[in-house]
Order: structure tokens, then sequence, then C-alpha cells
């Protein structure tokens, strides 16, 4: 910025400022001393052709270093006297919060380095604005969140902490993040110590979320005292072409011949023309051409023949701004028929989806009423893990399975989901169709009578959202996962007569969605892995049949890590190191087991293009606050009057020097 004048003068005081430095130039020709002499006449001639160029007004100034001196020191003190300053930034409270964004979208490369390189520098630009006293700490996430240094106003263990922060390959929940934060600001909670994660009195802090804000929006969060800055980081502009979906089906044509399905999304906002290559264990084995436009996605299909076992590796060729999901792996295996356990008390849609040909492959069905719940065997088989998938229709068990889990109409009894009252006729608006769970299923055409909207538990993923909140949703429990639906598909109702009938709650079993969101439910949660898994996502946690009880067992990451453990008592392998995006080779007991993969297949992830309001502003949004990105500053005026008056004092100096050297010399 240019410097601006705090003090505007009037046009007659800047005449009278400007004619200051001319009448002290004029002072040096009126600075003659004459003396009575007697001279030769010669000499007299010649002195007073001397003083006739003196007192030339038109004569040419000899040069003076002390009135060039002069003439510096007045403008210096002019120029003080009217304080400049230009309009800067700076940092505006004593106690910060710096919150790095290190997920996966945070090493697209739209900026110079990446994404996280330029928020590291945004963030010691911020330390570097601290003012002696101030107080920070730092904090990264990506799914789970990170103290890198706790409150200090060491600003040389800030900027290590800030070093420190390195990339993975996790997505992004901002909400783990800011419940640190909000222990560290808001009252409610004991602690001795103010730098503990629960204070008892409230310590209000400015929040700095340096993000490029992939992430859905926090919702139901209170902020309380914190007082957040959105720092955006990347460009609008941004381009990426991302695998959001890749899995392995029987062809319709030939149930003996495997298909392979991908869904490409393009988050750009240019249409473009990628190039698609399947590897066979590295081989190639086919390519094709995709044009995808802006904004859209478009479904891939790979005829594969017969192939019993093997790695499937998809690969887009196109030069984008992040590179992850621009590969994605399947582990084909040879089929183990899935244990799932359906417990109802009659329900004919559910019960005939499950039992077709297609589901008879993938999982052998066991029917229980719900009276079985309170059978020895029940409570033997679900605490021992028996089951692969347990599907609770309108009804549920006093403890959670080890198992995967479907409660239709129903929650589970951990405490962790809830739901609201029942509301009528409702109009689903969205679904989360790149989630394995969701893969081509339109639901455009869905009628739901009548459902509770559902408030599933942090980390959880929105399956089906309708206009009065989540229908469906899926939520992670330790190394299992479970789906809860909001309404019921076949329900009962007593008439005037005490005579109960049954009556459909909404006409999703009569749409081909029902049928293949069966398929789905068993490819992902039963894990038969019939033809093959590509539904583990980064940071989450494996589970694997071992070998025996006991047993050891040895991981090999894509990276080449290698990673020990033991199965537990049932035999079963639990590995949570799974950062990695890649397939992971297994050893237990000795034996070489089949191997897994892990892919990141999450949308908000890979759209790296921000959400703009209506001013074109980057947004995040955090409970009811909307935060539009941020430089990261406050405007400050800065002023430069001290420095003029030293510059001036200096001057001063040097020409009383000056003189006095020659006088005395």
């Amino acid at each position: 910025m240019f410097p601006e004048l705090a003090n505007m003068l009037s046009w007659w005081q800047w005449l009278v400022l400007g004619a200051i430095p001319p009448a002290i130039v004029a002072l040096y020709f009126l600075k003659l001393k004459r003396q009575a002499l007697e001279v030769p006449s010669t000499y007299l001639w010649h002195k007073s052709i001397e003083d006739l160029h003196v007192n030339s007004i038109w004569q040419r100034l000899r040069k003076n270093l002390l009135l060039l001196l002069q003439l510096l020191l007045l403008l210096l003190l002019a120029l003080a006297l009217l304080r400049p300053n230009w309009h800067g930034r700076k940092l505006s409270g004593d106690r910060f919060i710096f919150l790095i964004d290190n997920s996966a979208s945070m090493q697209a490369t739209d900026v110079p380095g990446s994404r996280l390189e330029e928020a590291k520098g945004k963030t010691l630009e911020l330390i570097a604005e601290m003012k002696s006293g101030d107080v920070a700490m730092v904090v990264s996430f990506s799914d789970g969140a990170r103290v890198g240094q706790s409150f200090t106003d060491n600003r040389a263990r800030l900027r290590d902490a800030v070093k420190a922060v390195e990339p993975t390959q996790r997505s992004t929940s901002l909400r783990e993040a800011l419940k640190v934060a909000s222990g560290l600001a808001n009252p409610g909670r004991s602690s001795a110590d103010s730098t503990d994660t629960q204070v008892a009195e409230a310590l209000p802090a400015e929040l700095f979320i340096i993000s490029d804000g992939c992430f859905d929006a926090v919702e139901g969060f209170s902020l309380g005292n914190l007082k957040p800055t959105f720092v955006a980081i990347g460009r609008p502009e941004a381009a990426n072409v991302a695998i959001t979906a890749f899995s392995v089906r029987h062809s319709e044509a030939d149930m003996e011949l495997l298909q392979a399905f991908a869904r490409l999304e393009n988050c750009g906002q240019q249409d473009v023309t990628v190039s698609v290559e399947l590897f066979l264990d590295d081989r190639l084995i086919d390519r094709d051409r995709q044009k995808i436009p802006a904004r859209d996605a478009v479904p891939v299909t790979f005829d594969l023949g017969l192939v019993e076992s093997g790695v499937l590796r998809m690969k887009v060729e196109h030069d984008d701004h992040l590179s992850l999901d621009n590969e994605a792996w399947v582990v084909l295996k040879p089929p183990r028929r899935a244990r799932v356990l359906l417990i109802t008390s009659g329900n004919e849609p559910l019960q005939w989806v499950l039992e077709t040909d297609s589901a008879s492959e993938v999982g052998a069905l066991r029917i229980e009423p719900p009276e079985f719940l309170e059978d020895k065997q029940y409570a033997a088989g679900a605490a021992n893990g028996s089951y692969d998938l347990v599907i609770y229709d309108r009804c549920s068990p006093k403890e959670v399975p080890r198992a995967n889990t479907l409660f239709v109409g129903s929650l589970p009894p951990d405490g962790k989901w809830s739901a609201g009252a029942e509301v009528g006729s409702l109009q689903i608006i969205d679904i989360a169709a790149s989630h394995p769970l969701m893969q081509w299923i339109d639901l455009g055409d869905v009628i739901i009578a009548a459902g509770k909207p559902l408030q599933p538990p942090p980390g959880a993923t929105v399956l089906i959202d309708s206009d009065v909140g989540p229908m469906a949703a899926i939520g992670p429990r330790e190394a299992f996962e479970d789906i809860v639906l909001g309404f019921t598909i076949v329900d009962e109702h007593a008439d005037e007569d005490g005579r109960v009938g049954k009556y459909f709650s909404t006409n999703l079993p009569f749409r081909i969605a029902f049928t293949v969101f069966a398929l789905n439910l068993f490819d992902y949660l039963s894990g038969s892995d019939a033809l093959g898994q590509s539904g583990f996502r980064p940071g989450s946690t494996v589970e694997l049949d071992g070998a025996t009880p006991r047993a050891k067992f040895r991981v090999r990451t894509p990276a080449g890590r290698k990673v020990g453990g033991e199965t537990d008592k049932l035999g079963k392998l639990h590995f949570a190191e799974t950062d990695e995006l890649g397939v992971y080779g297994v050893n237990c007991g000795g034996k070489k087991f089949h191997p897994f993969a892990v892919n990141l297949f999450d949308t908000a992830e890979s759209d790296i293009v921000f959400d703009l309001n209506r001013k074109g502003d980057p947004i995040v949004n955090i409970g009811y606050v909307e935060l539009a990105g941020q430089a990261g500053w406050t405007p400050a005026r800065r002023e430069i009057w001290q420095l003029l008056l030293g510059l001036g004092l200096a001057v001063l100096l040097l020409e009383w020097y000056i003189y006095n050297r020659r006088v005395y010399m």
C-alpha cells in the first residue's frame, strides 16, 4: 500500500511549508560580510566582479554539503509532523489456536509446493505477527486432531510444531479439531492447569482454521468463546478428476463372468477427456477414454471374463492438481459365503431380496424372530463374532454384537445414535452417491410415508438426506460399522376391531434400487469378499480372519514398511495402521494371506474447488456461522513518524559534525 498522510494540510499551509526550503537557500546568497581594506586597483576590480556574481539571483548555486543536510533535516521534520502511514495487518487478541488441515486434499498442487506447504507458511506468518506475551497452540487435523504444541509464548517452539506437520491421506473432519479448541476456550469442566484441554474458567481465544475447506459443514456445534477466522488455502480454478468408486461384480449376462465398475468424477470447472487403464497384477488388460463434463460424473465398465483372484488396479491418466485419487485397487479373492442373521417379526420384501440367487451366492441367510435375542445361542454368537452381518428389523438387542449391523426403524443400544419425532410425507433430497453402499442407486422416485430424522454420532456418513434431516447413515464402531435407517420398510397397524395388519411405509421395495442396495450391503458389510473388496478407507481398522488364535502376523504397507502384531483369542486379525493408499500384504502364522486394499473414495476430499458465497469468497460453515475466507489478519495503521524523527536527529548530528570540522580544521 502507498503511504497516506494522517494530517492533511490546506492549500495555504502547503504553500507556507513549500516556501521554507527556498528561504533557506536564499539565506546562503545573503551571507556576505564586507570589510574596509586597502588593496591594489586591479584586485579591487576582481573582487567587485566576484561580489556581483554572488549577488546575482540567477547564478549557479555552488555545492554546499551543509545546505543539503539542512534541507534534508527540514524535509524529515516536515514529514514527521504530517505523520505518514499505510494500512498494514496485525493479529488481534493475545491467545491463539492455529488449526492446520493436513488431510488428503491438502496435497493438491494448485499452489507452489502444495496446499499444506502454503498453510504452514501462512501459519508461520501469523506466528511472526504475535506480540510479546501472546500465547498460541498448534493443532493439525484430518479425520482426527493432534496437538502439536500446547499453549506457549515461545515462538521457536510454535514454529517447530508447524514445520513438523506432515501430510496424511485421510479424509477431513473439522469437528474433532473444534472439540479440542472448544475445550480450551469454554468453561464447564474441571482442570487446575489452564493449558489442559479441560478448563474451569472461560479462556477466550482467536481460532484460525487454515484449510482448503474440503469437508462437510459442521452442524450443531457451538463455538462459544472461540472467535473463528477461516484462512482459505488454494485457488478457485483448481482442477481434479477422481476415482470415487471401484468394485467388481458378476456380469448380468453370465454369472460366471466378472465385470469391473468404477465412477469417475470431474471436480473441475472445465470438460475433460481422460484415459482410463485397468491392470491385473500390474499387467495392463484394458484401456478406455472417457469424456467427463465439468462438475459431473460418469460410470466406467470393464469386462474381466473368468478371473478368480488377483489385484485389480485402475489408473486415470490426467494432469490435475491432486494425484492421490487417480488410482484405486480391488483385491479379488476366492469366494467365501458370508454369515448373515436377519431378526424380524416379518418383512417379506427384505427376506425376498436377501434370498435371491445373487445374494445367496454371497451370503448364507438365517432368519429368526425378535425372541431370538433372548436366546443363549444368539448371545454367544454375537459375542464371539460368529456373524458377519446382523440385520435388526424394528427391534434392537441389549448390546451391539461383534459384527457389522443394519438397524431398520430402530437404533443401536450404545446410546450414540438418536432420532427426532416421527414426520410424515418425507422427500429425499440427496444421497451419498460416492459411498459403496449407494453405488448405482437412484432414489428420485422413492416415497417415504413416515420416518424419524436421525442424529448420527461424530464421524458418521449420511447416506440418505431428506427435507427434515438424515434418513440413513453409517457410523464406525471399533472394527465394525453400523447402518441405521430412520424409516421402516413394512410396519404393522391395528384396525378398530383390533386386527393387526401390515402395510408398506415406502415404495422402495418396488424399485430396482432396493435389490441393488441389498447387494451393496452384502458386498460392503458382510465380510464375504466374494468377488473383491475395496471398501477400506485410510485410517480405518481392518479385521481379517487369522489362522489360529494368538498367532503372529506381519503386514507390509504399500510403502514397504512392515508392521507386526498378534491375532485375538478368536483368531481375528485387527490392523489399524492403514494411513497409506494402496495394497497391503498379509502374512499370518507363517502363511501368506490374501492382501487388502485401502482407497480414498471421498468426494468431499477430491472436490478441491471452493464453495463460494455471493461475493465470490470461499466459505466454511460451523453450526449457524458462515465463515468467509480471509488472509488471517485484521487491518491496522502503520506509522513511521518515530523513524523519521530518528533520521532527522542523525542528520542534525552529521551537519553539526561537518560544520565544526570546517571551523577547526
